[in-house]
């Protein structure tokens, strides 16, 4: 008998791990997949540590969180500066004066705004509605059709005026000239890969790769007192109330006999014809060098294709419109007389986390769980 079964190694799922082990409690982790580390998960392919699952830049403003994540790894100094492709022009992102420069020849932030003031203004826009409208309210019209329009009905599979304005609302616009896309007072990428920082996390800790916990739930529930499941909600109640939605993501990998394909770690590709939303081009996240410092001869690359979820596909970005925020309060109040299990994580909370608050809310809740 466990205190605790924990179903899934993500991030949520580790640090619970941990932090239950290390408050004396005999913790068993168990995962379906065949490798640690959920979405975050990290593998070495031609000395370079490939985001499998799309990439991942910690980032944070919580002391708390930052100082918790280097007991387990030593983060290099990256910064995140996508780059905007529409049809071979090459554009700054976030939105900044690089950004409004190259657009419209603009060289004071007075300029920009003025630019942004008279489109928005054209536009007839006072309260936004949707995401178009508080897009060109943010950036005007010139930006949104060539770096916002294509790519945002490539990523959700709506058109902008079809999804709510609180999306876009994440985007950072800047008139100073600063290309750091989170602007965080910590970030940076774990030397090794983050598979290695989660694999130190759940050192001495039991684990089972290749287990499903619906294969034989019957068993893991008596298994351990409590259990915390990271997986999707409606999964665990086998869809009885019907199925949240999901954007999924596929990945298109390469290795180039080169050393350099784009120069950049992301390119955003925004315009709606080329089918895949952005390259990433992995070693940049290490600065193209290996954990010995020597550079690396050829390149791995990840074409990213957004689609719509369907059973048998990974769920990556909850959809949080108004009709899944419903069904997900049906599925909540389901959780919540479940005496005996604690959801958690983006997938078992039905909301799009950064890996920082994922930490945090982990923590919060061993907290919790230790005081009960």
């Amino acid at each position: 008998m466990y205190d605790y079964l924990i179903v899934g190694s993500g991030l949520y799922g580790s640090v619970c791990a941990r932090e239950l082990t290390d408050a004396g409690k005999k913790v068993l982790v168990i995962d379906k997949r065949d490798h640690i580390a959920g979405n975050v998960y990290t593998k070495k392919i031609e000395g370079i540590n490939v985001h499998i699952y799309g990439a991942h830049i910690f980032h944070t403003n919580n002391t708390k969180v930052w100082e918790y994540v280097q007991k387990f790894a030593t983060f290099n100094r990256f910064t995140n500066s996508p780059v905007a492709n529409y049809n071979g022009e090459l554009y700054s992102l976030p939105f900044n004066m690089y950004t409004f420069n190259k657009m419209w020849g603009v060289v004071t932030p007075e300029e920009a705004f003025a630019k942004i003031e008279e489109q928005k203004k054209a536009a007839g826009i006072t309260e936004p509605k949707n995401l178009e409208e508080q897009a060109i309210s943010l950036v005007g019209t010139d930006i949104y059709e060539k770096l916002i329009k294509g790519y945002t009905k490539k990523q959700w599979g709506r058109p902008c005026s079809q999804l709510p304005s609180f999306i876009i609302k994440r985007l950072p616009v800047r008139f100073t000239f600063d290309n750091n896309y989170f602007n965080a007072l910590y970030q940076g990428i774990p030397v090794g890969g983050y598979t290695k920082m989660v694999e130190k996390m759940l050192e001495g800790i039991e684990l089972k790769l290749s287990v499903n916990y619906f294969d034989n739930r019957e068993y893991w529930n008596t298994a351990a007192k409590k259990i915390i499941f990271t997986g999707p909600i409606d999964e665990f109640f086998s869809y009885e109330l019907g199925n949240l939605e999901y954007r999924s993501v596929r990945f298109q990998t390469e290795i180039l006999e080169k050393q350099n394909f784009q120069g950049n770690a992301a390119v955003n590709y925004t315009d709606a014809d080329t089918p895949w939303t952005r390259i990433i081009e992995h070693k940049w996240f290490e600065f193209g060098k290996d954990e010995h410092g020597n550079e690396l001869p050829k390149t791995v690359i990840s074409k990213e294709y957004s689609s719509e979820w369907k059973p048998g596909d990974e769920p990556y970005y909850p959809v949080n419109d108004e009709k899944n925020g419903k069904l997900y309060q049906q599925y909540l109040a389901k959780a919540l007389k479940e005496e005996n299990v604690i959801f958690g994580g983006r997938l078992g909370e039905y909301k799009y986390y950064d890996m920082d608050q994922v930490i945090a809310l982990a923590l919060q809740k061993v907290t919790e769980l230790v005081e009960q």
